[in-house]
C-alpha cells in the first residue's frame, strides 16, 4: 500500500508545485455564497483556504448570506422581496442582515480557528481580519423600485486591505457597506467580491457557487464528457452574455458569468465559477491543469513559441520522466541550453507542458524532430498537433523538404499523421554516424514538398 502512495503522490505533488509558485504572494479575492455555508461546506472550504493561504497566496474573503437572510425573515414573517436579481433591504430586511452577517462572521472565524491534532488545520495559524473597508452609496429607485437599504459600493480602502494582507491576515468581508454619514447598507456579494478585486488588481477572482460552471454551449467542440467550459475567453463570455435573458436568480447562466466578464474587462485576468458542491473545488481549481468550474480569460493562457534560456529548467522537469521510463534519450542541461534556440515550447499559466527541437541538416534538406514530449496532464487536446505544425512550419522557412524522428514508443502517433517509415540508412551521414543500433529506433520521414 506505502508503495502504491508513494508511486501515485510524488508525481502528483511535483506536477503541482509550478503552480505553488506561481501563486505565491498573489491575491485571490474569493466570493463564497451563503448557500454554501447553509449547505454545510464551510469547514472544508476553510480548511482549503488555509492550505491555499499557507502556500504564500493573499486571500480576500467575501462571504454572502441570501439564505441565512431569508430564514431570519420567515422567522419574523417577512416576505423577502427582489427586483432586478437585487434585494429589496427595508428596515426589517436590514435587521436581518445584520443579524446574519453577525452569525456569519463569528461561524467563519470559528472554522479557521481549529487546530485539533490529525486535520488539516493542525499547526495552521490564520488570523482572520475585518473591518470597514467598503464605503457605500444606496441602489435609489430603478423602473420605480425603492431598494431602501440596498448598496452599491462606492469605494474600496485598497490600502488598508493591502496592509492587513501584507501582515500575513485573511481578510474577510461581509456584504455591508457604510456611507460617509454612518448609514449601514446590503450589498451584493457578488458586487463586493468583484469591486474588490478590480480595486486590488486580484490575480484571481473565484466565485464558490451553486452552479456547476457554465455548460458548453451548442456547437462548441467537446474534448472530454465533461460539459462544463473550463476556459472560456473573455470575448466568447461577451458573445454568450449578450444572448441569455436578464439574469435574476442565482442558478441563471449569466448571474455570476456577468461579474467574471466585468472583472476581466477591469483587468483581473482569471475569474473563476466553481460548484462548492464538489469536495476540494477550489483545490482542483487552482492547482490542477484543467480545473472543475468554468474560467474566464482576458487571453488565451495557451501559449506555442519559441523556447528561451529560461525555458530550460521546464523542458528539464518536462521530459526527465520520458527519460526514466526510455521513451526519450536522455538529454543533460548542458545539452538543452546549447540548443535552446531549436526547441519549440507550449506554455499554460506559466508552466511548459509540451516542447519539441528542430534539429536540421542543411545538406540533406531535412532535419529531425526531436525531444517530443507532451505532458500526461495534456495528452489527447491537441498539444502534440500543434507543436508538430510549428516544427513544419519552421522548417519549410529554412528551405527543407522533409523532417524525421526516431522513436521506439510512438511510431503508430507519427504514421497517423503522414509520416513513413523507413531504414536507418536513409539517414543524413552526420546523423547516421550517431545512430544507436542498440535502441533500434524505428525511422519515420515526412516530406514536406
Amino acid at each position: 500500500m506505502s508503495a502504491v502512495f508513494n508511486f501515485t503522490f510524488v508525481p502528483w505533488f511535483r506536477s503541482v508545485a509550478p503552480y505553488i509558485h506561481k501563486f505565491r504572494n498573489q491575491t485571490f479575492v474569493i466570493g463564497l455564497t451563503g448557500e454554501a455555508i447553509a449547505a454545510g461546506k464551510l469547514q472544508s472550504i476553510a480548511q482549503d483556504l488555509a492550505l491555499i493561504q499557507a502556500m504564500g497566496v493573499k486571500i480576500v474573503l467575501v462571504h454572502g448570506f441570501r439564505p441565512q437572510v431569508n430564514e431570519q425573515l420567515a422567522a419574523k414573517g417577512h416576505e423577502a422581496r427582489y427586483s432586478h436579481g437585487i434585494r429589496i433591504t427595508d428596515s426589517v430586511a436590514l435587521d436581518c442582515a445584520q443579524e446574519a452577517a453577525g452569525q456569519l462572521r463569528y461561524e467563519i472565524e470559528a472554522a479557521f480557528s481549529q487546530g485539533l491534532p490529525n486535520t488539516p488545520m493542525a499547526g495552521a495559524t490564520v488570523r482572520v481580519i475585518s473591518g470597514n473597508f467598503l464605503t457605500a452609496r444606496p441602489v435609489g429607485i430603478m423602473d420605480g423600485v425603492d431598494f431602501q437599504h440596498s448598496g452599491v459600493v462606492r469605494k474600496v480602502d485598497v490600502g488598508g486591505i493591502q496592509r492587513t494582507l501584507d501582515m500575513g491576515a485573511l481578510v474577510l468581508l461581509s456584504p455591508f457597506g457604510f456611507s460617509p454619514t454612518g448609514e449601514a447598507f446590503n450589498l451584493a456579494m457578488e458586487e463586493v467580491a468583484t469591486s474588490v478585486a478590480i480595486a486590488l488588481r486580484a490575480d484571481k477572482l473565484i466565485f464558490l457557487t451553486e452552479v456547476p460552471g457554465i455548460r458548453m454551449q451548442p456547437g462548441e467542440p467537446k474534448g472530454d464528457d465533461n460539459p462544463i467550459d473550463t476556459e472560456l475567453p473573455l470575448a466568447a463570455a461577451q458573445k454568450l452574455m449578450a444572448t441569455l435573458p436578464t439574469a435574476q436568480q442565482p442558478t441563471d447562466t449569466g448571474f455570476y458569468l456577468q461579474h467574471c466578464i466585468k472583472a476581466c474587462q477591469a483587468g483581473v485576468e482569471r475569474s473563476h465559477i466553481l460548484p462548492f458542491a464538489v469536495d476540494g473545488s477550489l483545490l482542483l481549481e487552482v492547482y490542477v491543469h484543467d480545473g472543475i468550474g468554468t474560467m474566464v480569460i482576458d487571453e488565451k493562457l495557451e501559449e506555442l513559441r519559441e523556447a528561451t534560456i529560461d525555458d530550460v529548467g521546464g523542458i528539464l522537469q518536462l521530459i526527465e520522466p520520458f527519460e526514466k521510463d526510455g521513451t526519450l534519450v536522455k538529454r543533460d542541461r548542458t545539452e538543452i541550453e546549447r540548443d535552446i534556440q531549436t526547441y519549440t515550447i507550449i506554455e499554460h499559466d506559466g508552466v511548459i507542458f509540451g516542447c519539441a527541437a528542430l534539429y536540421p541538416y542543411p545538406e540533406a534538406r531535412t532535419a529531425e524532430m526531436a525531444a517530443v514530449t507532451v505532458s500526461p496532464q495534456s495528452q489527447g487536446t491537441g498539444d502534440g498537433e500543434k507543436l508538430l505544425k510549428r516544427i513544419e512550419q519552421r522548417a519549410r522557412a529554412a528551405g527543407l523538404e522533409s523532417i524525421f524522428v526516431l522513436t521506439t514508443r510512438t511510431m503508430h502517433w507519427f504514421i497517423k499523421r503522414g509520416f513513413v517509415p523507413t531504414e536507418p540508412d536513409w539517414l543524413p551521414e552526420a546523423r547516421k554516424r550517431k545512430y544507436n543500433w542498440d535502441r533500434k529506433s524505428q525511422v519515420l520521414v515526412k516530406k514536406l514538398v
